[in-house]
């Protein structure tokens, strides 16, 4: 489900474990690097190592987006904001058996569902284990499909799932949609500092896409600049997976927390959209579809269109989707704040 990342990480792997192509002192540090590794290790250090393959990368996502379901619908931030808590459970749970804080907080940024913040987070505060974590963000993106739907059945009741929520196509101006990335880029470097390269970056996309006038800049970014990122990204995050690094009980840890954190989240959110309609019940107002809420991971459009096709699966006439996509697009802005915010804490 997400071959365009993997499938460069795992050849990069390959490359990077021929006999000889890494030599590494009686501690297992580093000590001499031949062949293939000395190319990697240069993209690494000018791509990986001062975060800016993942920023180029945010750029073609923003283009990609389209905030107007969120616009539309403002409330849905509510439940974006809701289905990260994986992220800050995963945090209590990664210091048990990570007691230095670099690791543990770049351990728990995976419940992000969002590789570039993963990335940038781990590299950020220094982390040891910055393959295992990013391969463990990148995998439970693609494995989105299969955790979630388990997860929000063994949360919802059938009536539930079957909700239907009228969605009143409402226009948002040009004017509010450019407006937008450059009020959320201003209140995220004031309030948020940690955040102001990866949402500036984001929303920077963001205005290309809306403003009108950069059509071939958009088309671009989308495409070319977003497939070409990833190839580079892709074979370079290998350099940190020679064996000896990776093919421990620590990365079966991360693994492991990273599953947790993809569990707690959609929990999180599902059970957020469950309260939020016994509130309105108690206002006398229609309820949602609680299912919603597990599509404020930051998993574009993946969760999105699960949430739309289970209520399919549901109600043929039921379509969620874009709702979902709404709660999905305020999840990608809520996992990035989430990510500077453990910056601004641990960094």
């Amino acid at each position: 489900m997400e071959p365009t990342l993997l499938l460069p990480i795992g050849f990069g792997a390959i490359l990077m474990n021929f006999p000889g192509v890494v030599v590494f002192d009686e501690m297992g540090q580093v000590l001499e690097i031949h062949g293939i590794a000395e190319p990697l290790q240069e993209l690494y250090n000018a791509g990986i190592a001062n975060e800016l393959f993942p920023l180029i990368l945010f750029i073609g996502i923003g283009a990609m987006i389209d905030f107007g379901p969120l616009l539309t619908n403002p409330k849905l931030m509510l439940f974006g904001a809701a289905a990260q808590f994986g992220i800050f459970f995963t945090l209590c749970m990664a210091s048990i058996f990570f007691p230095d804080f670099r690791d543990f907080a770049s351990i728990a940024i995976i419940g992000a569902a969002d590789g570039p913040t993963s990335i940038v987070v781990a590299n950020t505060l220094g982390s040891k284990y910055v393959g295992a974590i990013t391969v463990a963000a990148y995998s439970y993106m693609a494995l989105v499909p299969i955790i979630q739907p388990p997860v929000i059945k063994l949360l919802t009741t059938k009536k539930e799932r079957m909700i239907r929520m009228a969605y009143k196509p409402a226009s948002v101006s040009k004017t509010t949609k450019i407006l937008f990335p450059i009020i959320i880029s201003i209140v995220a470097c004031i309030f948020a500092p940690g955040a102001g390269s990866l949402i500036g970056f984001l929303m920077f996309g963001n205005l290309i896409r809306e403003c009108g006038v950069l059509d071939s800049i958009s088309e671009t970014a989308q495409k070319v600049l977003a497939n070409l990122i990833t190839i580079f990204l892709g074979i370079t995050i290998a350099f940190n997976m020679t064996a000896e690094q990776f093919l421990n009980v620590n990365t079966l840890l991360i693994m492991g927390l990273g599953l947790i954190a993809f569990i707690v989240d959609t929990a999180g959110g599902v059970l957020f959209a469950k309260l939020y309609n016994l509130i309105m019940k108690l206002l006398g107002k229609a309820p949602i579809n609680p299912m919603i809420g597990a599509a404020g991971i930051s998993a574009f459009p993946m969760s999105g269109r699960i949430v739309h096709k289970m209520g399919l699966a549901e109600d043929n006439q039921n379509f969620l989707l874009m709702h979902s996509i709404g709660v999905n697009v305020s999840g990608q802005i809520a996992s990035v704040i989430a990510g500077a915010l453990i910056l601004n804490f641990f960094g």
